[in-house]
């Protein structure tokens, strides 16, 4: 995915299945040469029967690993290496069954897995782009009682699991019509990378040779062992959670007053298994983010009750400490987007000038590159032969956004239609440089363009109008539209390089979506139904939705609603966020040598622990040395298995989730509580029981 997510921040995938885009006699060239003889189905026979039925199923246990993820932390690695992996071990082995039994009818081909990646990772993304954990979630009665100011009838909105759904139905297909039209543009005149679309190809090719079956196999094997290790791990836990703040997940690892400052690790192998897959500066930048902000500036500001804030406020006040810690991060968070904003549309606009006013480009689109790679030159036919009409995607586009236009304003109505009508007129544009940028660099900055919606639509309508809640509306229809725009681009390429129809990964892209628009809202409901789902003592504190209503108060309320000296900090923190950046792009551009960049924390990374502390960021930290050690001992190993273990352990771990909350629903409660005491508090509750 690294679906963005800039939230997730991790969309480093496939790093070893890749190195280039495939061009020149290389090992891949080589390899897409064996599967000659092997004859490609037509589109209609790539999305089969048991696709869809593994599809929906794979979709099922990701909507609930990446619902969790998004409620707990927000942190979510890219599931793409998950998904292939599955998807390619379900299918294979109920085809080797029937085929044993003669009734095998269609192979299984490497179009067939692709179908199944990109529908599992539609489906999967919706849980994210959904905003069930962040903008929706955001509208709650329970999310606005903690923001104090803004906490009026028109500015929140009960949860429905009716109008959640429809929502999604309204606003997640329109995007995927914006960006069709430039398919053949961007994937053979401009021939963008698009790395985690490249890798994901490499990694489907190399599963269906037979070298790449027997390492499938044994990765199959391995991520077998680690979901039963992580699930019973997870089952063995629950027995010592009776009450809030028991358990393993509450252990003082570094002393109780480190604890106090949330400090600790909480054995949970679910954020060990994403510390294996983010990149290592990931998981330093969050622990520095941790450190810098629980560790130095909470302190300092602490010392300041009385003075800068109100002594007499509750711990959760946006008006006290929790305003310093929300505000602060936001500020940080908006720094990096809008610097990543600004700089990917400059890099946009370069490049695709560059292209432009090339002159030796020697590419007709209507008959085909004139290439003389053996790879490409197979690789285009079929990416021509079945195409998608343009009048097909922009009318498409055109109706699916006025229906929204005149549907969405009975959901929301503080949101005009002529509002929602200028995010659609605005919104391919922003798709297109998405999906460009994305090309480039494998970063989608959705969630930013999302951002910047709240705070213009919000200050658009005002607060007295409901704007808190209109521009989290809007949130939702830009962030959608620009996110799947991206997606699907990345599906094209892979759908390039696997030899898969442009058409068959349309349709499994849509598929995968209306999938997404009903697992994703079914599975976020079964956990707030189960769990106190926003609440900052929880185990699902959901804490971008905090964030995301605070944006939205700083666009309807302006800075007032900061508390004393809170904008000036957020100043700081801000340029702070922007120079960190700037400097990442100087030094990647005039210092090769050392490449000190890759040292540099980054800035929407630390902010994340501003407001949850630094217990997941040392999971994750623990993930990363345990595949540091592995890599000193046998690098070969680690880089084909720890994928497989990873993903094992976020599985096994996240869908214990699922027994749990349904023991939760039935009103079964965890025999024991294992708490931590001082020796002096200890001692008091001895001395209160012996009475």
């Amino acid at each position: 995915m690294m679906r963005e997510k800039a939230e997730n921040m991790v969309r480093e995938e496939g790093e070893n299945f890749v190195e280039g885009d495939g061009g020149g006699e290389t090992e891949e060239a080589a390899l897409e040469r064996a599967f000659d003889e092997i004859e490609v189905p037509p589109w209609q026979k790539q999305i089969t029967i048991r696709a869809m039925v593994t599809s929906l199923i794979l979709s099922a246990v990701f909507n609930v690993i990446v619902c969790k993820l998004n409620l707990s932390t927000g942190v979510i690695p890219s599931l793409n290496v998950a998904a292939g992996l599955l998807g390619f071990a379900a299918v294979k082995a109920w085809t080797v069954m029937i085929e044993k039994c003669g009734l095998l009818k269609q192979p299984f081909t490497r179009q067939e897995n692709t179908v199944i990646q990109t529908c599992v990772v539609a489906s999967s993304g919706i849980a994210f782009s959904s905003g069930t954990a962040s903008y929706l979630l955001a509208m709650s009665p329970l999310t606005a009682s903690q923001a104090d100011s803004g906490n009026t009838p028109i500015n929140v909105k009960a949860l429905s699991l009716g109008w959640i759904t429809g929502f999604l139905f309204l606003v997640s297909f329109v995007g995927l019509f914006s960006i069709v039209p430039l398919r053949r543009l961007m994937i053979l005149k401009y021939k963008l990378t698009y790395p985690s679309g490249t890798a994901t190809a490499y990694l489907i090719n190399s599963f269906h040779t037979p070298k790449g079956a027997k390492l499938a196999k044994k990765q199959v094997w391995v991520l077998f062992k680690s979901f039963v290790g992580s699930f019973t791990w997870a089952f063995f836990q629950w027995f010592f959670t009776a009450a809030d703040n028991c358990g393993f997940s509450s252990f003082p690892t570094f002393g109780l007053k480190a604890f106090s400052q949330r400090f600790y690790f909480d054995f949970s192998s679910t954020y060990v298994g994403v510390g294996m897959i983010c990149p290592y500066m990931v998981n330093v930048s969050l622990l520095i983010g941790a450190i810098v902000s629980w560790g130095l500036m909470w302190p300092a500001i602490e010392s300041k009750k009385g003075i800068w804030f109100r002594a007499d406020l509750p711990g959760n006040s946006l008006h006290g400490i929790q305003g310093y810690r929300v505000f602060l991060a936001i500020a940080t968070i908006l720094g990096d987007g809008l610097f990543q904003v600004v700089y990917m549309v400059v890099l946009t606009l370069k490049s695709f000038t560059q292209q432009v006013l090339h002159k030796n480009d020697n590419i007709n689109l209507d008959e085909g590159a004139v290439v003389e790679d053996y790879d490409e030159k197979k690789r285009t036919a079929y990416f021509l032969k079945d195409q998608i009409p343009n009048t097909t995607a922009i009318v498409g586009y055109i109706v699916l956004a006025l229906i929204s236009t005149f549907v969405l304003p009975q959901i929301f109505h503080q949101l005009k239609w002529y509002q929602i009508l200028v995010a659609y007129i605005i919104a391919p544009v922003l798709a297109f440089c998405n999906a460009y940028g994305c090309g480039l660099s494998d970063w989608s900055l959705a969630s930013n363009y999302g951002k910047i919606a709240i705070l213009v639509i919000s200050s658009w309508v005002g607060l007295e109008h409901g704007g808190v809640l209109a521009g989290l509306a809007s949130c939702g229809v830009m962030m959608s539209i620009v996110s799947t725009a991206s997606d699907l681009m990345q599906d094209f390429k892979t759908g390039y390089l696997t030899l898969s129809s442009p058409r068959s990964m349309f349709v499994s892209q849509v598929l995968g979506t209306a999938m997404g628009c009903v697992l994703s809202p079914l599975v976020f409901w079964f956990f707030y139904k189960a769990y106190k789902v926003g609440d900052p003592n929880s185990a699902y504190p959901a804490p971008y939705a905090l964030l995301y209503r605070g944006i939205a108060l700083l666009g309807v309320e302006g800075f007032s609603a900061l508390p004393h000296n809170c904008l000036m900090l957020a100043i700081v923190c801000f340029l702070v966020s922007v120079a960190i950046n700037l400097l990442i792009v100087v030094l990647k551009r005039y210092e090769t040598k050392y490449r000190i960049y890759r040292f540099i924390p980054s800035p929407m990374c630390m902010a994340i622990p501003f407001y949850l502390g630094g217990y997941f960021a040392i999971d994750m930290c623990i993930g990363s040395a345990l595949l540091f050690a592995w890599q000193l001992k046998n690098k070969k190993q680690a880089d084909e298995l720890s994928p497989a273990v990873a993903s094992g352990l976020i599985c096994g771990d996240s869908l214990w989730g699922v027994p749990a909350a349904i023991l939760a629903l039935a009103g079964v409660s965890p025999p024991i509580c294992m708490k931590f005491l001082s020796a002096s508090a200890n001692q008091r509750v001895d001395a209160m029981l012996g009475a």
